[in-house]
């Protein structure tokens, strides 16, 4: 019952992560925390006025830890805590690592490498499409996406990464609660294939404050954090802060000079972010590099090999995304592609991506 003494004390007003640690460091157990006196709360570092909160708290709760176990198990919920054996790696070694983490689902998938992806909720349609097609990358090659559960890129990211592995979402409210409630569906897939995780007790609501603390959990479990789609100001950016301050690689994906949802991606290029249009890109930075294609039929231009090479049978780029990697060393690429197509090279996917084709794989 430990674990969930400290969930309860976690709930309490005023007691966060790193306060919750110090009491424990001072008081020995969450069960000593939860019943002792003022006094005792006081000589573990607490002020006069949180220390009465919190035995007032503690007082009027005093079955809160055994409603929130039997929550758990009614819910096949999980409960983590640092010491656990499970309880992820990098997360662990972040300033703040939260105290308790709720799971449904299965932390194993973070056994994989992780990376973390997040942006706009009001995304455009060019970042949903680029948060997609990265993440289906990136799990076709063995890393877990990592993302929030939010309207926009984070949803894109997510769907992505479904198609090809596993995903895992971060809360700002309990991992019972749908929010928002249109991805109720999803955050049950996501759950099925990976896990769906917060700090925060199951049936907690979600409360505008807690959604840039959960920041520091999506960027803590993973390696490097990309950022898709980003305003000037703008809470992804309070992800890459995290991801930077605890020395994680932060990326950015570039877009329109025009478009102001790009204008805090750009920043991050320009501060030292690095730039990336593909999941080879993030993959080729923990792993020596990029897989080399095969090389292109003989019969093509010079302009449409320069197309050809850019794509592969594993994953698909949108006419965007080719131009921008192409630096204009093609013109017209929406016209090669259509002569790649009439060729047999190329296959446009529903998405409106293109890939290389069965056929011209071997080629």
């Amino acid at each position: 019952m430990e674990r969930f003494f400290l969930a309860a004390l976690c709930r309490a007003p005023h007691v966060g992560s790193r306060i919750a640690a110090s009491l424990l460091r001072g008081l020995g157990t969450a069960q000593d925390v939860w019943r002792a006196d003022v006094t005792a709360l006081r000589a573990a570092g607490l002020s006069l006025e949180r220390a009465a909160a919190l035995h007032d708290f503690c007082r009027k709760n005093e079955t809160l830890p055994e409603k929130i176990a039997e929550t758990c198990e009614k819910a096949g919920i999980r409960l983590f805590i640092p010491t656990d054996g499970a309880y992820p790696a990098l997360l662990r070694e972040i300033y703040d690592p939260p105290q308790t983490l709720f799971c449904r689902g299965s932390l194993d998938c973070l056994k994989q490498p992780a990376v973390a992806m997040v942006g706009a909720r009001h995304a455009s349609a060019y970042g949903k499409s680029a948060a997609e097609d990265i993440a289906l990358g990136l799990a076709e090659r063995g890393f877990v996406v990592v993302s929030g559960a939010a309207r926009g890129i984070d949803t894109a990211s997510h769907k992505g990464a479904l198609k090809a592995g596993a995903t895992v979402a971060v809360l700002g409210c309990g991992v019972d609660v749908a929010y928002p409630r249109e991805n109720a569906r999803l955050l049950a897939q996501i759950a099925e294939k990976g896990a769906v995780i917060s700090e925060y007790a199951p049936g907690t609501a979600p409360f505008a404050a807690f959604f840039p603390a959960r920041n520091r959990i999506i960027s803590g479990v993973a390696r490097g954090t990309i950022v898709v789609e980003a305003a000037e100001k703008s809470g992804s950016l309070i992800t890459a802060e995290f991801a930077l301050s605890e020395g994680r690689d932060v990326f950015a994906v570039p877009g329109s000079i025009y478009s102001a949802m790009s204008c805090g991606c750009h920043r991050l290029i320009q501060q030292g972010a690095r730039l990336v249009v593909s999941a080879a890109d993030v993959a080729a930075e923990y792993t020596g590099g990029a897989a080399e294609e095969s090389a292109p039929p003989q019969d093509l231009t010079e302009e449409e090999a320069a197309v050809y090479a850019l794509l592969s049978r594993e994953e698909a780029r949108s006419l965007d995304e080719l131009i921008c990697r192409l630096q204009g060393k093609a013109a017209n690429v929406a016209f090669l592609l259509l002569g790649l197509r009439v060729k047999g090279l190329v296959e446009e996917t529903p998405m409106r991506t293109y890939i290389r084709s069965a056929a011209g794989k071997h080629l």
